[in-house]
């Protein structure tokens, strides 16, 4: 995909080249609308959203990595949502677990792949990892979602959440610490590798 000469045509109007776009980015923006936001139908309009305000403002795109400015949109949709939320409290849908492509992640975040037999944990283990970042503070989920779950370099997240790169890394160290910590309450859910990994260091 020659993604500039898409970008260039969708400037000047062409929906079927901004289209390719959305289909190259869709995935990747859904899961971080959805890790922030916690349920399918929000993340759905959240993704829609982002996308509709990305054709609209294609003029201000100056350059630079189009996917941190697409996640932008992303974020920012999902802020609008969750600041809604904070004025009309609603009690959030139960997240999905087995839907989701694999995405990249640290050791210690990742799901080792179980065999059928363990599905139950499997399943309960994403609901842990979905509880605990919905826990955490809006602006070390974005951060963590960005960095170790969807892979993107500090440059790219300074892009997207408008933060110079030494406040990226003290909201991902201080993310990924209460993460951890979190997750200690589910310990017996946790990959071995996580397992021996902290009893290493303890």
């Amino acid at each position: 995909m020659d993604e500039q000469a898409l970008i260039r045509d969708a400037k000047n109007g062409n929906l079927d080249a901004f289209n390719r776009l959305v289909l190259a980015y869709q995935d990747i923006a859904f899961n971080i609308a959805f890790r922030m936001l916690g349920d399918d139908a929000s993340a759905e309009d959240a993704t829609q959203t982002a996308f509709i305000s990305a054709f609209k403002g294609l003029v201000s795109y100056r350059g630079g990595s189009f996917k941190a400015w697409v996640l932008r949109m992303v974020t920012n949709a999902c802020y609008d949502e969750l600041r809604r939320r904070h004025r009309r409290p609603t009690v959030p849908l139960e997240p999905l677990t087995d839907d989701e492509e694999e995405v990249e992640s640290p050791r210690w975040l990742a799901d080792e792949g179980p065999s059928p037999e363990e599905t139950m944990e499997r399943a309960e283990l994403e609901e842990a990892i979905q509880d605990c970042l919905t826990g955490l503070p809006e602006e070390f989920r974005e951060v963590i979602l960005l960095i170790d779950v969807q892979g993107l370099d500090y440059s790219e997240v300074s892009v997207v959440i408008g933060k110079p790169l030494g406040t990226i890394k003290s909201r991902l160290a201080r993310a990924r610490l209460r993460l951890r910590t979190c997750l200690q309450g589910f310990w017996e859910l946790l990959p071995a590798a996580f397992r021996l990994e902290d009893e290493a260091k303890s």
